[in-house]
């Protein structure tokens, strides 16, 4: 049942005033709770509508203004958060499988997961199918590895292939296991990415997966990208640090959260 007219009007009311408040630094849901006259309650909910729709970014026990999103390149995407992605490819390793075959996406996280896979010998033979030139080139001389590449249009900022020859060739395959980068990540909703190209295609490789992956930083937890990929009804995230927000948020959902 949609909402009276009366209802929304004060419901549209009330946002505006809870962003107007994030705006000028009222960023706790105690503060905004005091300064609008609404319970605690309301203003999570609240909040949690503003998030999904990009106008804030959540927080622990509040909320900032959402930044606008800016794409890195992925030389200088491979110059931050160098520790946290190191963390984060070795708590994914013992989920690529021996013997397996498994897709390993384009990104500077997933290229982190790409070098301990590259220096395994113990997973071979291993059959990896990537989208990434560099992913590709860390692995191109593993001999445990049976490297696949998919054709297709690259997309310059990420050095990862998109468009209908990546499409085709996706529908003649399988994986034990599908490992995904991200811009940003809602664990809510899915995987962030600039394109709705690049979305398209994760949702396609997660649709073939037996089991999905998503290696996010915590950087881009709770934030947002242009475009979603609708994931499968289970998957498993996999950060360096995740807030009681997140893991209550992925315990609600019922997303694996490794952490």
């Amino acid at each position: 049942m949609s909402e009276p007219p009366t209802t929304r009007s004060a419901t549209r009311a009330r946002h505006a005033a809870l962003l107007q408040l994030v705006r000028e630094g009222v960023t706790s849901v105690e503060d905004l709770s005091s300064r609008t006259g609404v319970s605690a309650s309301t203003v999570r909910r609240d909040l949690a509508r503003l998030r999904e729709e990009g106008a804030v970014a959540r927080t622990y026990g509040g909320a900032l203004p959402a930044a606008p999103f800016h794409e890195r390149s992925i030389g200088d995407s491979a110059r931050v958060h160098v520790e946290a992605k190191q963390r984060i490819a070795r708590a994914a390793l013992p989920l690529v499988p021996s013997g397996g075959r498994i897709f390993l996406d384009a990104g500077t996280t997933c290229g982190a997961l790409a070098r301990l896979v590259a220096a395994d010998a113990a997973l071979g033979p291993l059959t990896v199918v990537t989208r990434g030139l560099e992913t590709a080139v860390v692995l191109a001389d593993a001999e445990h590895v049976e490297l696949e590449l998919l054709g297709g249009r690259l997309r310059r900022l990420s050095h990862g292939l998109v468009g209908p020859l990546a499409t085709l060739a996706l529908d003649r395959m399988s994986f034990d296991v599908a490992f995904l980068g991200a811009d940003a990540v809602d664990v809510r909703r899915g995987v962030d990415e600039p394109t709705v190209e690049e979305t398209s295609l994760k949702e396609q490789v997660a649709g073939i997966a037996r089991r999905t992956v998503v290696l996010a930083d915590a950087t881009k937890l709770g934030a947002a990208a242009p475009a979603w990929t609708r994931m499968p009804g289970t998957w498993t995230l996999v950060t360096d640090e995740a807030t009681p927000d997140i893991e209550a948020a992925c315990h609600d959902v019922g997303v694996a959260l490794l952490s």
